[in-house]
C-alpha cells in the first residue's frame, strides 16, 4: 500500500491524559500565552457540578465567561451567541468541554471569531448571513481564530481534528431533528468548516470528567470512535503512522472498553480506553484528507430524520459493511485482525474476514447496543430506500476503500442484513 511513498502533515495541540489532569488547565492556557478564557459546553455539562468545578478550579481567575449553551443542532446562530459572549468578556482562548456537538460549536465560534480579526473581510454575523446563503463558512485568511483547549467528556474520537459540522441556520431554536425524513429534509442545511487554525492548542483527556458521562452516551460514542480506527487502516489515505496509532488504539479499546459498563468503572482499562481513544484519532483529520469512509457514511445516512445517536447506528451496521467490504476487495482485514487481537496464523482470506467482524461485534456486545435496525426506535424499514440514497449520496464514500463503490442497490441491501 505504501510503495509509492507518503506524505503526513499532521499538527496537534498538546495532549494531556489523566484522572484530575484538567486542574493542570490554567498552567496550559498561561503557556500558550492566553489570559482571558471562556467556558464552552451544553447545558446539562455546564451545570453539572462534578464537571464544572474541577475545570473552574483548573482555570483559576482566567476563567472570565461561560457559555453553557451548546446542543446537538449545532447551529450556527449559537456560535455566533457565544462568540458575541467572547467578545464582551474580552475572551482569548475557548475552553471546550463536552461532546463533539461542543467542540463542533467551539470550532466555528472561533472560525467566525477570525473574521473580527480580518482586515480583509466583513465582520462575524455579515459572514455568518452570507454562510446561510451559501452553504459556505470560511476562516479568514489573515484572521487569527480564538485559541481552543478541548476537553472531551465522549469517546467519539473526532478531538484531534481541525474539521467541524454546523447547522447554516442563524435560528438557535430550529427544528433540526425532523421527527420524519420529510420534515428533516426541509430543515436547515448542515455544513461544515474546517482549517489547520481550528486544531486545539490543547487537549485534555480526564478519567474524572469521563464518570460523569451518562454509560448510555459513553457507550454509543465508544463505538463511533472504534470504527474511526478501523477505518483508518483501510483508508485510501493510511500511511505508516496512522497504521501504527490507529492499531495500537484499537488493542487498547478492544480490551478496555467493557468497562464502560461496569460501576465503577475501572482505573487501569479507563485509562487504556483513553489512550486507545486518542490513538485511533491521530491523523484522522490530516491534510492528504480524512480517513473515515464508508462505515461513517452509513452512520450519516441516519443523521436527519432519526432521533439515535450515531454511535448507536455503527454498533449495527460496522459488521454488516465490514462483511460487504471484505466480499469486494481485502481490506487490509489481516492488519485488522492483528490490531483486534486475533490467531489468524493459517487462517483462510474468509476466517480472517470472520475473525474481524466478530471481534467488532463482541466490542458492540461488551457497550451493550443494540445488533438489529428494527430495535432501534423511530426507524421503519420503509425508511431504508432513501437512507440508502442519503449514504449513497454521502461524501465519506468517496474515500472508500480502493475499489468500493456501492450503488444505492447494494446499499439497500446492507441495510437490509441490518434489519
Amino acid at each position: 500500500m505504501h510503495a509509492k511513498g507518503f506524505s503526513f502533515d499532521y499538527r496537534t495541540g498538546k495532549i494531556v491524559v489523566g484522572s484530575g489532569c484538567v486542574a493542570r488547565l490554567g498552567d496550559e492556557i498561561d503557556r500558550l500565552g492566553r489570559e482571558r478564557a471562556m467556558l464552552v459546553s451544553g447545558q446539562t455539562v455546564g451545570t453539572t457540578a462534578a464537571v464544572v468545578d474541577p475545570l473552574r478550579a483548573g482555570l483559576g481567575d482566567r476563567l472570565v465567561a461561560e457559555f453553557p449553551e451548546t446542543t446537538p443542532a449545532k447551529t450556527l446562530g449559537t456560535a455566533l451567541d457565544g462568540l458575541r459572549l467572547a467578545r464582551e468578556h474580552d475572551v482569548d482562548v475557548v475552553v471546550a468541554v463536552g461532546g463533539g456537538s461542543t467542540l463542533d460549536t467551539a470550532k466555528t465560534l472561533a472560525a467566525l471569531s477570525s473574521h473580527d480579526r480580518s482586515s480583509e473581510t466583513a465582520d462575524a454575523a455579515t459572514v455568518a448571513e452570507r454562510a446561510v446563503e451559501t452553504g459556505e463558512l470560511p476562516v479568514a485568511d489573515d484572521g487569527d481564530p480564538l485559541s481552543i483547549v478541548a476537553v472531551p467528556t465522549t469517546l467519539a474520537g473526532a478531538d484531534l481534528s481541525d474539521i467541524a459540522g454546523v447547522t447554516l441556520t442563524l435560528d438557535r431554536d430550529a427544528d433540526t431533528d425532523g421527527g420524519t425524513r420529510s420534515d428533516a429534509d426541509e430543515g436547515p442545511p448542515s455544513g461544515g468548516v474546517g482549517d489547520p487554525r481550528l486544531m486545539p492548542s490543547a487537549l485534555f483527556y480526564d478519567a474524572d470528567l469521563y464518570r460523569t458521562t451518562p454509560r448510555s452516551v459513553l457507550a454509543a460514542s465508544a463505538m463511533n470512535g472504534f470504527d474511526k480506527g478501523v477505518e483508518m487502516l483501510y483508508s485510501p489515505h493510511a500511511t505508516p503512522i496512522t497504521d501504527g496509532t490507529a492499531a495500537r488504539g484499537l488493542r487498547l479499546l478492544a480490551s478496555g472498553l467493557g468497562t464502560i459498563r461496569e460501576d465503577p468503572m475501572d482505573e487501569s482499562r479507563l485509562a487504556d480506553v483513553l489512550g486507545g481513544i486518542v490513538n485511533v484519532q491521530y491523523g484522522l483529520a490530516g491534510r492528504e484528507g480524512y480517513r473515515a469512509s464508508i462505515i461513517h457514511a452509513f452512520g450519516h445516512g441516519f443523521s436527519h430524520g432519526f432521533d439515535v445517536h450515531q454511535g448507536t447506528i455503527h454498533g449495527v451496521v460496522a459488521p454488516h459493511v465490514l462483511r460487504y467490504v471484505f466480499g469486494e476487495i481485502d481490506g487490509r482485514r489481516r492488519l485488522l485482525a492483528e490490531a483486534l487481537g486475533r490467531s489468524i496464523d493459517g487462517a483462510s482470506d474468509a476466517a480472517v474476514a470472520d475473525a474481524v467482524v466478530a471481534a467488532v461485534e463482541t466490542v458492540r456486545d461488551d457497550l451493550g447496543l443494540p445488533s438489529r435496525l428494527r430495535d432501534l426506535d423511530g426507524i421503519a424499514r420503509a425508511d431504508l430506500d432513501d437512507v440508502a440514497a442519503a449514504i449513497h449520496d454521502d461524501s465519506l464514500l468517496d474515500v472508500a476503500p480502493e475499489g468500493i463503490d456501492p450503488d444505492v442497490a447494494a446499499i439497500r441491501t446492507v441495510l437490509d442484513t441490518a434489519w
